[in-house]
Parts: structure tokens; sequence; C-alpha cells
């Protein structure tokens, strides 16, 4: 499974679709422009270059089909991506070739097609889409003016009327608008996908908290009337026990009462923490080597250690203000949650980076059975669980930590594919420093 977010692929899908559509509708507009163009200045219809634009909007028509086929009947979107971005920096330079390269007016259709890129492969692959746009521009002036490919309809070699440092100038400055254009298209791409994710997170956090808001004081009620009376049997049968003979058939069904006395205490203690969070302990906690320690712990438990590969890819000095008690209890809890909903041997990864606005974005990916549907709707619920010997308060503890650090949880699943769980918290200006990718491997 790639490390993506499944939401992500939707929406990849979605813009994928939304360019082919604006690929067709600059056809139709290229073809439409070229015969009023051309019956205006009473140009035959077949005349150059008309003739060959027409063609052109006939290969991006047919291209566009092969997209779709392709997008629903494969499911490598990222080769199709690369593959018609730059198909379509072939077609710009034909355009550019055929309306007159040098004096052509089209060359802005690069940087059309670059932002688009940054829109789909974020800055990555604009610099990628930028840079082969600017070889076959260079190319093919330079080919123009050493005479090696002819000019469109039979136009002047560009030699005899262009001096060479003017040449040089225009692909200079046709480098530097589209390489400028990728950056700057690459990092607003960038800030707009956290920005969406994090609306996305935090509408369905909200909808959560109201949700749980009006449990709050019942729940802290419940719990407080719940802990005296249990302290209260739980001496009183220590006491009695101590008259009994140890394996006699009272002193057995004392230990039974007292274990699940103490069962009922640490769901009791679960409630009170899950009710109202003490933040009294909280402090600058260095994230990254907080992961590790965790990590390690659980990869020590026999249970996990030999059947679940972790990958981790970490940044450093990113520091959050927390009670080290609550991260780690956030971080066990989603290791365990991961753990356990893989079948046999399986993989987690986890990330963690920071965003421009000092956001910390932590997610945990694994290879599970998933949360379907009815489950995905509740799994934030007190309560809610369907684990045999589950409480149903893990996940809602998580939840209203996270909550009380002004943080945000949500989750993306696929039934038999795996679940995504990502954190938001945020970072402390004064250490967030955002240092070199780790990537550990254990």
């Amino acid at each position: 499974m790639e490390n993506r977010h499944f939401q992500e692929k939707n929406d990849f899908s979605v813009q994928i679709k939304w360019i082919v559509l604006s690929r067709v509708i600059f056809a139709v507009l290229l073809i439409v422009s070229c015969i009023v163009f051309s019956s205006r200045e009473k140009l035959s219809f077949f005349s150059q270059p008309f003739f060959s634009l027409y063609n052109i909007a006939a290969i991006i028509l047919g291209l566009s089909i092969v997209y779709l086929v392709w997008l629903n009947k494969f499911n490598n979107k990222l080769v199709l991506a690369y593959f018609q971005t730059i198909m379509d920096t072939v077609i710009v330079t034909a355009i550019i070739y055929v309306t007159g390269s040098y004096d052509s007016i089209f060359t802005f259709l690069y940087l059309v097609v670059i932002i688009y890129t940054a829109m789909l492969l974020l800055q990555k692959g604009s610099m990628i889409i930028a840079t082969i746009a600017c070889l076959q521009y260079g190319f093919l002036i330079e080919l123009e003016y050493y005479k090696i490919l002819p000019p469109f309809s039979g136009q002047y070699y560009l030699s005899s009327t262009i001096d060479e440092s003017y040449i040089v100038y225009r692909i200079v400055i046709i480098i530097m608008a589209c390489f400028a254009v990728a950056i700057l298209s690459g990092i607003l791409s960038l800030q707009l996908k956290y920005a969406k994710q994090e609306l996305k997170i935090t509408q369905e956090h909200l909808k959560r908290v109201e949700k749980m808001a009006a449990m709050d004081e019942m729940i802290s009620g419940i719990a407080h009337e719940i802990k005296n009376p249990l302290a209260s049997l739980s001496g009183s049968i220590q006491l009695l026990q101590e008259d009994k003979k140890p394996g006699s058939y009272e002193d057995k069904l004392m230990r039974i009462i007292l274990r699940e006395t103490d069962r009922l205490k640490t769901i009791v203690n679960d409630i009170r923490l899950f009710a109202k969070p003490r933040t009294d302990n909280a402090c600058e906690i260095k994230i990254c080597d907080a992961i590790k320690e965790t990590v390690e712990l659980f990869l020590n438990d026999p249970e996990w250690k030999n059947r679940i590969h972790l990958n981790m890819k970490l940044k450093n000095d990113i520091y959050v203000f927390m009670d080290p008690s609550h991260l780690n209890q956030i971080l066990w809890n989603l290791l365990k949650n991961a753990a356990q909903s893989i079948n046999g041997d399986g993989e987690i990864k986890i990330d963690l980076k920071l965003s421009k606005n000092n956001r910390v974005y932590f997610t945990i990916e694994d290879t599970g059975i998933g949360i379907n549907e009815k489950d995905s709707k509740h799994i934030f619920d007190p309560f809610y669980t369907t684990k045999p010997d589950g409480t149903g308060l893990g996940l809602s503890i998580i939840h209203r930590l996270i909550d009380t650090y002004n943080g945000m949880i949500d989750f993306e699943s696929i039934p038999g594919k795996g679940t995504v769980f990502t954190v938001l918290l945020n970072g402390v200006p004064s250490k967030g420093k955002s240092g070199n990718a780790l990537v550990d491997h254990l």
C-alpha cells in the first residue's frame, strides 16, 4: 500500500478528470478560434498553420479518450499523471513550432502545464515538467537557428534574421519563468494540500467534540460515584480474605472479586481521564525521541516483534507541549490498534513532519483489515468496541487527550487494505524547526 492517504487517492483521480476535461475544452476552443480567424482573414480552411492546429486539436481529443480509459481501467494513476503532463509539453512545443517558434505567442502554455502539474504532483512533479519544457523549447529554437530543423510554412531561418544573443536571451527568460512558476506553484499546491487536509480533519473533529461534550459531565459524575463504593468493596474483601485459608473455595472467590474490582478501577480511571484530562505535567517534548522510545518498547513485546515490520520517516527537532504520559498513551494505543488490525505479518508506517504554519502532522498507517463503514462512524464513541475484551475507551481517551492540547485526530480506511490515523498537534515555535528526515527500518 503506497504511503498516501486514501482520500488523497480519490482526490487525485478527480483532479485528473478535471484536467482531462479542461484539455478537451482547450482543443475545442483551438478549433473554433482557427475557424473564426481563418474565415475573418478569408483564408482557406486547409491552409497552414490552421490545418496543423486542427490535427493537433484532434490528437488532444484522442489522447483525452485514452487518458479516461486508462483512469478507469488501470490502477497506476501516478504514471498516468506524469505521462499526460509530459505529452502536454510535447503538444505545446508542437503548437509553438507551427505558430512561429521564436515569434510564437503560445509559450505561456508551458506555464499553464507546469501550474496544473503542481496541483497533481506537487513541487517535484512541477520541477520535472519545467525541466522537460525548457529542454524542448531550447532544442526547438536552437535546431531552427542552426538550420537542422526547417522553419514551418517556409519561414526564414532564425540565423538569417535574428542575432544569436537574442536567441540565448529568449531561452534564458523562458527557463527562468518556467522554474519560477514551478517553485511557486509547488509551494502553493503543498500549502493547499495541507489546508484541505486540516479543514477536513477539523470538520470531523468538531462534530465528535460536540457529540462528546454532552456526555462529559454525566460520565464524570458516574465515575466519581462509583469510585468510593468500589474502594470500600475492595478494602472489605481484602479484610475478609485475611481470615480465609489460602487456596480454599472462599479464597478463590474473593480473588476473583478482587481481580474484577481492579478491572473496574481501571475502567473508572479511564473514564475520569476521558472526562477531565489534567495538563499539570505538560512540558516541551521532542516528539521524534518519544516515538522512537515507544516503538522500541512496542517491538520488545513478543506478540508484535516477529510479525510486525515498522518503517519510520521522522523529522528531527519537532517539539510539542504535552504531558509525556499523555503522549506515550496516544502513541502506544495507536500502535497497538494498528498491530491488532493486522492478521499475520504486516507493516506499520510512521510519518512525522512539520508544516509551514508550525502544525505537527503525525500519521500511523497499517496494512490491516481496515474499518468497515458501520464501525467507522462510532470508533471514537465511548464504550463502543468490536473487541471481545475491550472497554471501548481507548480511542475515546486518545481523542480527548489530543483535543485537550488543541490538537485533532482523524482517520481514513479501506476495508481489507488498511487504515491511516492522522494526528495534528501544535508545534512549539521556539524549537519547532524542521530537521533532516530520518528513515528507520526496524
